[in-house]
Formats: C-alpha cells, structure tokens, sequence
C-alpha cells in the first residue's frame, strides 16, 4: 500500500506478482488513489505491507475492526521515486524478504536462480 497507488504499490505489485507462493494486490490510502484500499482487500489479505508509517495509521483508524489480527509491515520506503524506478525496485526486493521469512519456512524463501 501507499497513498495514491500510482507509483510505489503498483511497482511493488509487479515485483512480486511473479512468485507462484503469493497473491499480490496494490493499492492507495488515499480518496484520490488509483485503486482505493477497501474492507474486501484487507479481508483477502494474510499480511499487509505498507511504504510509510502514516500508511499504517491510516488503515488502522479507517479499518480498525477488520486490521484488528492482521499483520501490517512498514517497508519504510519514501515517496520519492516513479513507477518501476530501478531504486525503486532494488528497495523493495531488499525490503520485503526478510518480512515474507516470517511467513514461510527459510528454504521456501530461498532463491533458486545462482
């Protein structure tokens, strides 16, 4: 998640839409986002990885009942680059690993291409 869905979302959903052990969704914060986060996401969703603190605090007072049990990561990734910006991408593919090892065993987690 982000604000906007517009930039680090959607680049985040392409990176990782390729995993066969994930389902992966975008979307924003915001009214004026793209795709606009709904109860039916957080209900779909195991686990919920946001950019920004103030993400995570949205959600939490906009859904407070349905995000009660589920975990919401911070990523801690500033708005501050483009749709599939190489940095961009590079943040994300160091970022969300070490959270997605607390949902599948280590060797799962582990890439097969060297």
């Amino acid at each position: 998640m982000c604000s906007r869905n517009q930039w680090r979302s959607p680049t985040a959903e392409r990176v990782f839409a390729a995993d066969p052990r994930l389902a992966v969704r975008s979307a924003g914060t915001s009214a004026r986002a793209r795709r606009t986060l709904r109860v039916e996401d957080l209900n779909w969703a195991d686990v919920v990885l946001v950019m920004e603190h103030g993400h995570a605090q949205r959600i939490r007072a906009s859904f407070a009942r349905v995000c009660a049990h589920l975990p919401i990561h911070v990523l801690d990734i500033p708005d501050e680059y483009r749709a599939m910006d190489p940095a961009l991408v590079e943040l994300l593919e160091v970022a969300v690993p070490p959270v997605l090892e607390q949902y599948f065993d280590v060797d799962e987690t582990s890439s097969d291409a060297e």
